[in-house]
Formats: structure tokens, C-alpha cells, sequence
């Protein structure tokens, strides 16, 4: 059997190019290759994406499998499935990484079975051990109240997925030099058992959740619906998007799509304000990536001012009113 050799990486395509995902997953599978003295490889699925291998190249692949197919055009989980096990078992690699996406959650397992590997999901953080040379898989457990360090010690690839926003991204270099093979999936249309009939793209007004730099999030302190007016009048000012608590969502402050937590969106902007947010494990596991942590809450013995940056004990009726003002004005210079 040939040497595992090599850190792979899946890549996802957004609006023609690379994923956000993409760029972070190769930041950090360089990071990998280059301890390992390794190649970095992406694959990338899909039909006439020659030109999002091209980007890849400039985020730092050395390599780029852009397995071209009319079979995979649109996203089947099966196809994509059976595409990606041939593709692995033609290159061995010795480290074999996912986004923890919608599709990175269903395409992981399935392939760690098939590959008869082991995996770990939702990873905040991958090194090296710096005898055995094995890759150290970080991620949170206990809702974020700890973290555990995995290794998968005999199986091969190692496997993992990674955290969307939780490492940091590569950065686009032009002149880095790399090859795109081009290649065929070399599957039958029968693999595929179940099909995508519809997708529909959910409408953001304003900046991506996910994509924020800043966010101002309501939590069930805010009372009702009726006082959101204050937190979207400090989002505008500062150019944020709008997010929650569970407790916001069930008490019909926010809709379910704004959710932040762990059973809702991850999010690591530069700044995170929380306006009566107490602070449950469950919801600072959706933004404890954050730089800055701002919180506002009447109860000064909340569990958020803990993990919080800066706080500020009081009514957020009063308070966020007078840090809009003083936001409005700053910003005017």
C-alpha cells in the first residue's frame, strides 16, 4: 500500500469561487503541510470550476484536484460522497480536512466509514504533536465549558472538521505557484439514491450574520419584540447584523434565523455586544471566538461578565440609547 502522504482539504464553492470555509481550512492545513514537510491539496467538486482551482492555487494549495463532472453539479450528497472516496483512495493522504458545514457534517462520517478512519468534528484549533508528529484535533465539549484534544493514532487519513470562523483564513497570494489537474468523478449516475429537489436561499437584508464584523445581539432580557427598536438602531449606526439568544428566540424577540449558540449559528466577529444576555454556556459557544466581547445587563452577577471584554451593569433602556449617541457622534468624527 502506498504512503499516506499529505494534508487534503476539501474545498466549498460560493458565487463562483472558493468558500470562506476554503480559506480557512487551508490556512490551517499549511500550517499542517509545512510542520509535516507535506503537500497541501484541495479538492474541489463541481462542474466547470477550472477557475475556482485557479483561486485555490493562490490560497496556498500546491495542489488542486477539480474533479470536473456534470454529475456534480449541483450538490448530491451521494455523488459527492462517492466522487470524494475515489479521489482520497487514488492519493492517500495522511490528513484528510472538512468544513463543519451543512455539507461538511453529512460528507465527514460518511467518508471516515468508507475511508475506516476515525474523525473529529466541529474542531476549533489542529497542531501537531511535536514527537509522534500525529495531528492534536481541539474542540469544545461540555457546551463549550472545556475543551479536549483528540489523535487518531493508527487509521489513516486523520480526519477532521473544522469550525466555520474559528482559525483564521488564508490570505490570497497571486504569485504562489501551484498545479490544477483537472479530472473526471469516474462515477455511475446510479450512486446517486436520493436527490436535492429544491434549495432556497434564505433573503439577508444588510451584512451576513456570519460575515459580520460587528454584531449587537438581543437576548430574553430585552423584554419583547416591541423594544428591539434600540438594538437595530445601534446595529445601523455601527454597520453590525442583528443576532440572539435561544431565550430571545423563544420569547419571539428574534426569528429562529438569527439565533447564535450552540443549536444555532457560530459567530467570531471583531466586536460582539450583548444586551441582556446572561451568559449560558449553551450561547457563548456561538461567540466565544469573538475579539471583543461587549456586555450590557442589569444583573451584575450574570455569567457573561466573565467572559465578557467590557460590561456594564444597568438598564439597557438607558444604557444602549446613550451608546448609540456616543457611537453616532465618534463616527461623524
Amino acid at each position: 500500500m502506498a504512503e499516506n502522504k499529505g494534508v487534503m482539504i476539501v474545498a466549498e464553492v460560493a458565487d463562483g469561487g472558493p468558500a470562506s470555509i476554503s480559506a480557512e481550512l487551508l490556512g490551517v492545513g499549511r500550517s499542517l503541510a509545512s510542520g509535516l514537510g507535506e503537500p497541501l491539496i484541495a479538492v474541489v467538486l463541481g462542474k466547470g470550476i477550472a477557475a475556482v482551482g485557479s483561486a485555490l492555487v493562490a490560497l496556498g494549495a500546491d495542489r488542486v484536484l477539480a474533479v470536473d463532472d456534470a454529475l456534480l453539479e449541483k450538490y448530491q450528497a451521494d455523488a459527492y460522497v462517492a466522487a470524494l472516496e475515489k479521489v482520497i483512495k487514488d492519493n492517500n493522504p495522511n490528513i484528510l480536512l472538512l468544513g463543519h458545514t451543512a455539507s461538511g457534517r453529512e460528507l465527514a462520517p460518511r467518508l471516515a466509514f468508507r475511508l475506516k478512519t476515525g474523525l473529529t468534528t466541529d474542531c476549533i484549533d489542529l497542531g501537531l504533536h511535536p514527537d509522534s508528529r500525529l495531528m492534536l484535533a481541539t474542540k469544545p465539549v461540555y457546551g463549550g465549558n472545556a475543551q479536549a484534544i483528540y489523535v487518531c493514532e493508527s487509521a489513516r487519513p486523520q480526519m477532521a472538521t473544522i469550525r466555520s470562523k474559528a482559525i483564521s483564513p488564508a490570505e490570497a497570494d497571486a504569485s504562489h505557484k501551484g498545479e490544477v489537474i483537472t479530472m473526471a468523478a469516474g462515477i455511475e449516475a446510479s450512486v446517486i439514491r436520493a436527490k436535492l429537489i429544491d434549495k432556497v436561499k434564505a433573503e439577508v437584508e444588510g451584512v451576513r450574520l456570519e460575515d459580520a464584523p460587528i454584531v449587537v445581539s438581543a437576548g430574553r432580557g430585552v423584554g419583547s419584540v416591541d423594544n428591539m427598536p434600540l438594538i437595530e438602531e445601534l446595529a445601523k449606526i455601527l454597520g453590525a447584523a442583528v443576532g440572539g439568544s435561544r431565550g430571545a428566540v423563544d420569547s419571539n424577540i428574534i426569528p429562529s434565523t438569527l439565533q447564535i449558540g450552540l443549536t444555532g449559528k457560530i459567530v467570531s466577529p471583531d466586536v460582539y455586544i450583548a444586551v441582556g444576555i446572561s451568559g449560558a454556556l449553551q450561547h457563548m459557544a456561538g461567540c466565544s471566538g469573538s475579539k471583543t466581547i461587549v456586555a450590557v445587563n442589569r444583573d451584575p452577577d450574570a455569567p457573561i461578565f466573565k467572559m465578557a471584554h467590557y460590561g456594564v451593569v444597568g438598564d439597557f433602556k438607558k444604557v444602549v440609547p446613550v451608546l448609540s449617541s456616543a457611537c453616532k457622534e465618534l463616527l461623524a468624527g
